[in-house]
C-alpha cells in the first residue's frame, strides 16, 4: 500500500467546542458520519443518537470503566508469558490484556515499552487489533510520543528530535508536519491517542522533569508551537492531550517524585502558563491533562491540580472554555499520592471535574471506589455520565469508533518521515560561542563526554563528513582517572568535542572541560539535553545547542561541526549564568556566514 502524503493542511474532524458543546444533540455523530466514502452502504455504521444510546445500554459498572486508562503487560493481547501473566494479576485482576478489557470494559489502553514491546511496528498492530477485538466500545489507545527524551516506540519509527529543537527552528509549519507525520505512523500501528503537546512554558532552567519537553521560555512561540502540534497530530488521526495544566514550567520538583509548588502569582499564570493552553483549546485540542502540582494563587487549599475544583472546573472548564476530555498525569505519581490513599484520589478527581483517570496504581481498588462513591452518593451517577459522554463523543470524532483506517505498517519510518525529522534537527542546531574553531573541514578529533550511545553516534557522523573520529566515553560524572584519560587521549587532536548533559556549575563535567582546556585542547562542548548546560562550563572555543540526541540531531550537528550546514537555530529560552545574569539571551544564535 502505497504511503499516504502529509496533507499540509490541517484537517479537524470537529474543534472541541463545537463537538462537544452539542453532546446528545447528535452533531457531532452526524459529522463523523458524513466523512466516510460515498461508495460505503447507506445506512450509518452509528445513529446520529449513537452516545445517547451507547450509554444508556451501560451498566454503572460499565460507565466507570470508560473513565479508566491502564496499562497492561505483554507483546500480545492474549499473552501467557508467565511474567506479563503473574504482573497483570497483581494489578489488573486478569491475567491479559483481552480478559480484562472484556472483563471492566476500560475506556484505553496505554503503551510502554517495558510493558509492550513496541519493538517491531507488526507486533504493535497486532496488539492493538487484540485488544480492540476484545473491547465492546472501541478503546482509546495511547501512549506518550512526544519525541526527544520521551519516547515509547523507538527505531523504526521515526525519530523526531523533539519539542524544544521545534522551538529552536522558529518553524510552527515544520512542527506540524512532524505531528501530522507521527500521528500517521501511530495510527498504522493502532494507536489513536497521543498524550502531546507539551503545552508547559519552560522558565525555570533547574525544571528536572520538563526542560526539553517545552517548546521554549516564551509563551507566545510555545503557544504558536502547540497549536501548530495539536493541528497536526489531528490532521494525521490522532486525538491530542495539551500538558500539564495550569502550568508545569517553573518548578525544580519532579511531580513523579514529589508534589511541586507553583509560585506564580494569578497575574504571572495569565501571563506565562495560560497562553499555550488558551491557545491549544481555540485549536480544538481534544484533551487536556492535569499537572500533579500545588498552584497556591490558583486554589488556596493546596490541593494538586488534579484533585483542584478551583483550577480544573472553575478555571479549565469555566474561565477557559473547555468542555473536553481533562485526563489526569499518572495517578502512579508521588505528586497526587502524597496526601490522599489511593482509593479517594480517583473520586476526587472526578469531584474536581476530571473525566479520566491515567494509570491508577491498582485498578481493581481505583474503579471499586468510584462505584462506592457513588452508591453512597458523594457522587451522582449523572456525575459520571457527563464524563463518559465526552469520551464516546471524542471516541466518535475522532473516528475510534468506526475503527482504524485500512494502512500497512510500512509508512512507519519512511523515508518521507525520516526527512522531516532531518530537516528539522538541520534546522534546530544552535551555535552559542565560536573563537574560529568552527568549522573544522578535516583533522583528527576526540569525542568524550556523556552517553555511550551518543559519544559513538556522534563520532560514526563526524567519520561520515570525513573527520577521523574517535570515542573516549567519560560520563555524567567523570572521576579524576576518567578526566586524566581524557586529557591523554586529547593529545595531539586537532579538536575535542565534548557532549554535556545536565551540568551542575562547578560539578564533574565542568571539571572536565576545565582540565582539558588546562591541556591546551581546542574544545567545543555540545549540550545534548537543555543548553543551559552551555552557562555552566568554563569558557571554551566553541559552544552548541542540539537539544537532543536523537540519531538526525546527532548527524545534524557533525555537519554544522565540519561546515557541511551552517547553524541557523536560535535559543528557544534565556540561559543564564551562575550569578542569573542572561549569559545568553533567547534568540541568540550565531552563523558562519
Amino acid at each position: 500500500m502505497r504511503s499516504p502524503k502529509l496533507s499540509r493542511k490541517t484537517v479537524l474532524v470537529s474543534s472541541v467546542a463545537g463537538a462537544f458543546a452539542v453532546v446528545g444533540g447528535g452533531a457531532v455523530i452526524a459529522e463523523a458520519a458524513s466523512r466516510r466514502g460515498e461508495d460505503e452502504p447507506e445506512e450509518p455504521a452509528v445513529t446520529p443518537d449513537w452516545v445517547e444510546e451507547r450509554l444508556a445500554s451501560m451498566s454503572l459498572a460499565d460507565k466507570v470503566g470508560q473513565l479508566f486508562v491502564v496499562y497492561v503487560h505483554g507483546e500480545s493481547a492474549d499473552t501467557d508469558q508467565v511474567d506479563a501473566v503473574a504482573s497483570n494479576r497483581q494489578r489488573l485482576g486478569e491475567d491479559n490484556g483481552a480478559a480484562f478489557v472484556a472483563a471492566y470494559k476500560p475506556g484505553g489502553i496505554i503503551y510502554f515499552d517495558w510493558a509492550n514491546g513496541l519493538s517491531d511496528p507488526d507486533q504493535i498492530a497486532a496488539l492493538s487489533a487484540g485488544l480492540q477485538e476484545a473491547a465492546e466500545t472501541p478503546l482509546f489507545i495511547a501512549t506518550d510520543q512526544e519525541y526527544g527524551t520521551v519516547v515509547r516506540i523507538g527505531a523504526p519509527a521515526t525519530q523526531f528530535p523533539g519539542a524544544m529543537p521545534l522551538g529552536a527552528t522558529r518553524d510552527t509549519e515544520a512542527a506540524g508536519r512532524a505531528a501530522e507525520a507521527a500521528a500517521v505512523e501511530l495510527r498504522a500501528m493502532g494507536l489513536n491517542l497521543n498524550f502531546a503537546p507539551d503545552a508547559d512554558v519552560n522558565v525555570d532552567p533547574a525544571n528536572p522533569v520538563i526542560g526539553v519537553r517545552s517548546f521554549g521560555s516564551d509563551p507566545a512561540l510555545v503557544a504558536e508551537f502547540t497549536t501548530a502540534q495539536v493541528g497536526g497530530y489531528q490532521a494525521g488521526g490522532v486525538a491530542v492531550s495539551a500538558k500539564h495544566f495550569p502550568g508545569h514550567g517553573d518548578t525544580g520538583t519532579d511531580s513523579h517524585l514529589g508534589l511541586p509548588v507553583i509560585t506564580h502569582t494569578a497575574e504571572e499564570w495569565e501571563r506565562i502558563d495560560a497562553p499555550p493552553f488558551t491557545a491549544a483549546i481555540a485549536a480544538g485540542t481534544d484533551m487536556v491533562m492535569s499537572g500533579h502540582l500545588q498552584f497556591p494563587a490558583l486554589d488556596e487549599s493546596l490541593r494538586p491540580a488534579t484533585l483542584s475544583a478551583p483550577i480544573l472546573t472553575g478555571l479549565l472548564r469555566e474561565r477557559l472554555g473547555f468542555d473536553g476530555v481533562v485526563v489526569t498525569d499518572s495517578l502512579e505519581m508521588e505528586g497526587v499520592r502524597t496526601e490522599f490513599g489511593d482509593e479517594r484520589v480517583p473520586v476526587l478527581a472526578l469531584e474536581a471535574g476530571v473525566d479520566l483517570l491515567l494509570m491508577p496504581p491498582n485498578f481493581p481498588l481505583a474503579h471499586q471506589a468510584v462505584l462506592d462513591a457513588v452508591e453512597a452518593g458523594e457522587l451522582t451517577e449523572e456525575r459520571i455520565d457527563a464524563s463518559v459522554r465526552r469520551i464516546l463523543a471524542l471516541k466518535l470524532a475522532r473516528g475510534i469508533i468506526e475503527g482504524p483506517a485500512d494502512q500497512e505498517t510500512s509508512v512507519v519510518g519512511s523515508d518521507e518521515h525520516r526527512h522531516v525529522a532531518a530537516d528539522i534537527a538541520d534546522r534546530s542546531i544552535t551555535l552559542l560561542a565560536n573563537d574560529g574553531t568552527l568549522p573544522l573541514a578535516a583533522g583528527n578529533v576526540l569525542v568524550t563526554g556523556w552517553g555511550e550511545n551518543t559519544t559513538a553516534r556522534l563520532a560514526e557522523s563526524l567519520n561520515a563528513e570525513g573527520l577521523q573520529a574517535e570515542t573516549l566515553l567519560t560520563g555524567e560524572a567523570p572521576d579524576a582517572d576518567r578526566i586524566k584519560a581524557a586529557v591523554a587521549a586529547a593529545a595531539g587532536r586537532d579538536l575535542v568535542v565534548v557532549v554535556t548533559y545536565q551540568v551542575e556549575a562547578g560539578g564533574a563535567q565542568a571539571d572536565l572541560v576545565a582540565e582539558l582546556l588546562k591541556a591546551n585542547a581546542r574544545v567545543v562542548t555540545a549540550a545534548v539535553g537543555t543548553p543551559y548546560d552551555a552557562a555552566r562550563l568554563p569558557a571554551v572555543n566553541a559552544s552548541l545547542a542540539t537539544y537532543s540526541y536523537t540519531t538526525a540531531s546527532l548527524a545534524s550537528l557533525a555537519k554544522v561541526i565540519t561546515g557541511a550546514l551552517d547553524p541557523s537555530g536560535t535559543l528557544p529560552v534565556d540561559v543564564p549564568g551562575p550569578d542569573g545574569a542572561i549569559a545568553y539571551a533567547f534568540g541568540h544564535g550565531l552563523h558562519y556566514t
